[in-house]
This record gives structure tokens, sequence and C-alpha cells, in this order.
């Protein structure tokens, strides 16, 4: 038996680096049927699940760039009404600073015409008073010059 294990062995031939006899079509087959079953079993719902991804992804990007331009323009917007805003606050702190400093002005104007009234009354006054003053002085130096002259000639 070992002798003829040798001679198949050595009947055998050699097809060298390929040897295409009849298992060729079945390695072949073989290759046609895993490449099925993985296209099918693998490749198909990882294809798949990579689409529905890019799909999200396009959505939340198609999503994110809405709300960016809804955001730019609602900043814009409240930029503008905040510079208004703004502008009208300075226009009415100058309009207040401006009727403050009239009514201060119109005060100060009373203040001083009032100053000015009760100075000269004050002044009037003692115009008055010196005036009575020296009549008063005027008629005491009469009586005292009209004593020591009656003296001087007793």
């Amino acid at each position: 038996m070992i002798q003829t294990s040798y001679l198949v062995l050595a009947t055998e031939k050699t097809g060298g680096l390929f040897d295409l006899d009849g298992t060729l079509p079945l390695v072949a087959l073989q290759f046609l049927v895993l490449m099925f079953a993985l296209n099918v079993i693998l490749y198909t719902p990882l294809l798949n699940l990579i689409d529905d991804r890019n799909q999200y992804i396009t959505e939340n990007l198609t999503s994110a760039s809405k709300i960016l331009a809804q955001a730019n323009q609602l900043k814009s917007q409240y930029t503008t009404s905040i510079a208004k805003a703004r502008k009208d606050a300075q226009q009415q702190t100058s309009s207040a600073q401006a009727l403050f400093k009239q009514n201060i002005e119109t005060e100060l104007n009373s203040a001083q015409k009032s100053i000015e009234q009760f100075l000269s009354e004050l002044n009037n006054s003692l115009a008055v008073k010196k005036e009575n003053a020296l009549t008063s002085l005027n008629s005491e130096i009469d009586s005292l010059s009209d004593q020591i002259i009656s003296k001087i000639l007793a």
C-alpha cells in the first residue's frame, strides 16, 4: 500500500504555479458566493448606515446654517435697535441737560435779581437811616453849639 501511494504521487503531474483543474471553478464559485453573502450581510447595511449618517449630517448642517442665518439677522436687528436706543438716550440726555441748564440760569437770574432788589432796599433803608441820623445829629449839634455859645457868653 505504501508503494501504491508513492506511485500515485509519482504519477501525479505537477501543474506548476497555476493548476487549472476542477478546483478552479469551485474556488471561483466559492469566491462569488462569499462575495454575494458579504455584500448582502455586511456591505449593504453598512452602506445604508453610512448614507443615513450622511443624510443626518447634511440635514443638521442645513438646519444649523438656517439657525445661524437667523441669529445673524437678529444680531444685526438688535444692533441697529441698540444703536437707535443709544442715540435716543443721548438726545434725551442732552435735551435734559439743556433744560436743566436753562432752569439753573433762570433760577440764578431770579436769585440775582432778588439779591439786587434786597441790596437796593437795604441801601435805601440805610440811606434813610443815615439821613435820619444826620438830621438828628444836626439838631443835636445845633443844640450843643447853642449851649456852648450860651455858656461862653454867660
